[in-house]
């Protein structure tokens, strides 16, 4: 049983919406190049959203998480993105740097402007 688990979970979570947005794109009349992008930097915004907002909580790997060997307590904030260690003086400081920020903020403003211009695109197509 547990080994259709796994796929069925990455078939849903993966592959069924980006079919359908895929799908749904086609049928609306938008280029394939501007659906290949919405759905690279839709699933790299989502991948960054997690692994920023998470990094900091020793679940998984308690060695790695950059608040255990200093005691402070890890807090994550889901938008914007970021984790923290709170330390005992009450000092917030933020385990991400520039880079990964920088990564989901362009992935984010891409999926956001390529999902604008396919609306235009597809009112310009109708009007047409």
């Amino acid at each position: 049983m547990t080994a259709l688990f796994f796929p069925l979970a990455a078939f849903i979570v993966f592959v069924l919406p980006t079919f359908l947005v895929w799908w749904l794109g086609r049928r609306a009349g938008v280029p394939r190049w501007m659906l290949l992008v919405f759905l690279l930097a839709g699933w790299l915004t989502l991948v960054m959203g997690c692994a920023l907002s998470q990094r900091a909580q020793p679940r998984l790997f308690p060695d790695t998480s950059p608040c255990y060997s200093t005691g402070s307590t890890p807090v994550s904030q889901y938008f914007p993105p970021d984790s923290f260690c709170l330390h005992a003086d009450g000092a917030l400081q933020t385990v991400n740097g520039r880079d990964a920020k920088f990564v989901f903020w362009t992935a984010a403003n891409t999926t956001v402007a390529v999902s604008l211009g396919a609306a235009f695109t597809r009112r310009r197509r109708q009007s047409a």
